[in-house]
């Protein structure tokens, strides 16, 4: 039996106008500190977002994604913030704003399988 993992994961929401409450999951944001794993998965149904707003920029949102997941990789191409260890870009990730992307309050829980936990929360809570 393989060993059980803390992790820590919260869901990445387009919000087109804060004052609604209006939001589309669009990914997940996925953190375990003792395998130094965080990983992003997103998608940008266009369908979703234009019934929420016709207005909005799906090419600027979907480099917003980008860039998001730039930093979960992290390294030079992620700028500044891709500079820091893993523990703190996923935190900078999932720090509370009030922008069109959002992330949910950070949830936990315990994995033998990262990649795989990953994949199953993004399947329940975005597709």
């Amino acid at each position: 039996m393989q060993e059980k993992h803390l992790f820590e994961y919260a869901v990445v929401r387009f919000v087109p106008r804060v004052e609604r409450e209006e939001f589309v999951n669009v990914g997940v944001v996925f953190y375990c500190a003792k395998l130094k794993f965080l990983k992003a998965l997103f998608l940008l149904d266009e369908s979703k977002i234009d019934a929420l707003c016709k207005d909005i920029d799906c090419d600027g949102l979907r480099q917003n994604l980008e860039a998001f997941e730039r930093i979960c990789v992290g390294g030079k191409g992620a700028g500044p913030i891709g500079q820091l260890d893993v523990a703190s870009r996923f935190r900078w990730l999932t720090a509370a704003r009030s922008t069109v992307l959002q992330t949910s309050k950070v949830h936990p829980g315990f994995c033998e399988d990262p990649d795989a936990t990953l994949r199953k929360l993004y399947e329940d809570l975005v597709l």
